[in-house]
């Protein structure tokens, strides 16, 4: 199988399926008038079982998103930038001309739009000189197929198909094909035109410019470095390369591209008019992405077949075990990870997965614990990009050789972004760790499609991170470990402390979290090593229990056995620690521990006590008692069952973000867990309940990043990447 290339050109296995198996379906164009049948061309019109898995129709109102941008948009093979469909309610943004809304692109970690409709197709009558207005009634706003972006128009007596494909990690592949249904011959031009979208501000207002180029149009961007919301360099570039000779005239913010020659088309002739629209980051990408706009150019079918097969191969391992009533959402939660997919730039040495191009902060980078699940469910269509998301991470591990943090040796810092805190990035964080599910991530992706050189690259450096985890977060060394944050100029006082020591559990705000104290660790030396919340988080040490086992499996493939011996002993200890230390008769559940106290049940019942069920530290007895507790409508069992926080939690907030709000993940590992201890029916009633009381989850909305508890309304980011992962893991569940 190939790799993912570093740079250019995105090569990945393809698997020749039939088209109908993506649900584009060859188009039924209408006979000509003569009633001789149109000829087969290359269109292609979605009206199969994945059409519009996502509602990807509207136009930008604005060149910066909303935080939570309303628009869903569709991008392919790790590009930076993405397209929508036009929006048939605001024809004005077209006039008579055709296009795909967008692009949206990324300023190396934050989403804009460059225009509302930037290419924009027109035709000019070449007998009678006037525009054809391309305009049909109604006006469709096209339509959306797995790697696919499509229009069909009808009017004058000409039919016009418009489609967008991605050809590399760099580039879109557009084709306008226009077919003379009428009974006369027609001598058509073609031409393109577009409007820059600006932002009402300096100096980001005049960051973007047109300008002409011999085979089209290019936006060149000036240097800007806000590292709260626009990063560009100088060299960034959008480029629109047209496959036949044309001639561009700017004029502001406007450009027409014009075709040197009209095409003249005999009653049921087509002609193809073909362009590519890149967005690269400097010369060097432009260089080695310009093989395949080349190539791209020259034979677009290639794009077409390539995407289709490729596609057919993602839906084929995606949808093996989903019900045939539920393979739609799944397509869905596949069309979300891909869309979410970045490639190699900046700082990002590999393909990663985002949590969300439609949200402004989680566009453009890659976080740990995120990367872990989501690479486990896209290990099930795409393997090599699931290691990828997981090695991504790695190239960032901290070594005794840093020249910041070396006490940190082996931690994996919480998220990587296009630019580090040392090149003034914002988003950049070393000040906390994520949950350590690293191991399980590299497991399940070996078992889903990896190979065993994945897993001899991978253990030395998950047992560096495991080793942290006791090193730097067991303040009492009673191996109960802590969530904490690293020594850190942010991490200058007790509240950022404590702040970073809530984020490192991923689970930011949450009650369990409320008024805890951190405490300061040091080495053998006296100096500091790190902090951590005085308090041993349950989910955390359930989390290392797991992670031995999946350690020691990893070992035992490796022929490590007496290495794998001995972690099955420290997870044996680990769990009679959880199992004496956590867990209170008196309420059946599990809680963090208070450091040399009892499990504090005061703060409440919290969706973490069940992680020991998905790790399989509890007993039979103990499960019993969380899952009483899990089907309490009291509690856990809300409308849309599984919050973070139980409903009876004195914190509980159902719009709380990890106060309240039930979230995909947490829910996933719960029934597992659930399931682990033999209560499938539990587990099978909870899961029809989150998948159809989820507000647009088995319809054409956008997959939330939680939804609220009471009624079913998605929250806060859309289009997030692990909540699309625990859809996928939750339709394949018996």
């Amino acid at each position: 199988m190939p790799e993912i290339s570093r740079r250019g050109f995105t090569a990945l296995s393809l698997v020749p399926v039939g088209a109908a198996a993506l649900g584009a379906v060859p188009a039924q164009a209408a006979p000509l008038p003569d009633g001789t049948p149109p000829p087969q061309g290359t269109r292609s019109e979605p009206t199969g079982e994945f059409t519009d898995l996502l509602d990807l129709h509207g136009f930008p109102a604005a060149a910066r998103p909303a935080k939570v941008n309303t628009l869903n948009v569709f991008a392919d093979l790790g590009a930076w930038h993405a397209y929508g469909l036009p929006d048939p309610a605001a024809p004005e943004h077209l006039g008579p001309r055709l296009g795909f809304s967008g692009p949206l692109y990324l300023a190396e970690e934050y989403p804009w739009y460059l225009s509302r409709a930037f290419t924009r197709f027109g035709l000019t009558d070449g007998h009678t000189g006037q525009r054809v207005d391309l305009r049909s009634e109604p006006a469709p706003g096209g339509h959306s197929a797995p790697g696919l972006l499509t229009q069909v128009h009808r009017t004058d007596g000409l039919e016009l198909t418009l489609t967008l494909r991605f050809a590399s990690n760099r580039t879109a592949l557009v084709t306008a094909e226009v077919r003379n249904t009428g009974r006369i011959p027609r001598t058509l031009r073609a031409d393109w035109s577009g409007t820059l979208l600006r932002h009402t501000t300096e100096p980001v207002r005049s960051a973007p410019r047109l300008a002409a180029t011999r085979t089209g149009v290019a936006v060149h961007f000036a240097e800007v470095r806000d590292f709260d919301s626009y990063l560009t360099t100088g060299q960034a570039r959008f480029e629109v390369r047209h496959a036949d000779p044309v001639k561009t005239t700017v004029q502001g913010d406007e450009y027409l591209t014009t075709a040197n020659a009209p095409r003249r088309l005999a009653p049921g002739q087509s002609a193809v008019h073909t362009w590519a629209e890149s967005y690269t980051f400097d010369e060097a990408e432009r260089r080695a992405d310009d093989d395949a706009v080349r190539s791209a150019l020259a034979r677009p079918e290639k794009v077409a077949a390539r995407t289709e097969q490729r596609w057919a191969g993602y839906l084929k391992g995606a949808l093996d075990r989903i019900p045939a009533g539920r393979r739609r959402p799944a397509a869905k939660a596949v069309q979300t990870l891909v869309t979410n997919w970045r490639s190699p730039a900046g700082l990002l040495k590999q393909d990663v997965l985002t949590p969300s191009l439609t949200y402004t902060y989680f566009a453009g980078g890659a976080w740990a614990w995120d990367s872990w699940k989501e690479a486990v469910s896209t290990a099930l269509f795409a393997p090599r990009l699931a290691m990828s998301a997981i090695e991504a991470m790695f190239d960032y591990q901290i070594t005794e050789a840093s020249a910041e943090r070396p006490q940190d040796a082996g931690m994996i810092p919480d998220c990587i972004f296009f630019n580090d805190i040392r090149g003034g990035g914002a988003n950049w964080n070393e000040r906390n760790s994520k949950p350590p599910l690293a191991a399980w991530a590299v497991w399940e992706v070996y078992r889903r499609g990896g190979d065993t050189a994945f897993l001899r690259r991978m253990y030395p450096k998950l047992t560096d991170y495991h080793a942290w985890w006791y090193r730097n977060r067991d303040h009492d060394g009673n191996g109960l470990a802590e969530y904490g944050a690293t020594v850190d100029p942010a991490n200058d006082s007790t509240k950022a402390r404590r702040l970073a020591a809530a984020w490192e559990s991923g689970m930011d705000n949450a009650p369990r979290f409320d008024e805890v104290a951190v405490t300061t660790n040091t080495d053998s030396a006296g100096q500091t090593t790190g902090y951590s919340l005085e308090q041993e988080s349950v989910d955390l040490n359930a989390y290392l229990y797991a992670e031995k086992q999946y350690l020691a499996d990893i070992a035992r493939v490796l022929g490590r056995s007496a290495e794998a011996d001995h972690l099955l002993d420290e997870r044996e200890q680990l769990g009679r620690e959880i199992r004496t230390r956590m867990y209170d008769p008196g309420t059946r559940f599990f809680y963090d521990r208070a450091l040399d106290g009892a499990p504090r049940a005061e703060a409440g019942k919290g969706i973490e006590g069940a992680i020991p069920l998905w790790a399989g530290a509890a007993t039979a007895g103990q499960a019993a008692g969380v899952r009483s507790a899990l089907i309490d409508d009291t509690q856990f069992a809300t409308h849309l069952p599984l919050p973070t926080a139980a409903r009876d939690n004195p914190g509980f907030n159902p719009l709380g973000y990890w106060r309240g709000l039930v979230w995909l993940d947490q829910a996933y590992f719960t029934i597992e867990g659930l399931r682990a201890y033999g209560y499938h029916g539990d587990a099978r009633r909870i899961t029809e309940r989150l998948l159809t009381r989820a507000d647009g989850l088995l319809g054409d909305g956008p997959i939330h990043e939680n939804y609220n508890p009471l009624t079913g309304e998605g929250r806060n980011s859309t289009n997030f990447s692990w909540s699309a992962a625990a859809l996928l893991e939750l339709l394949r569940t018996p």
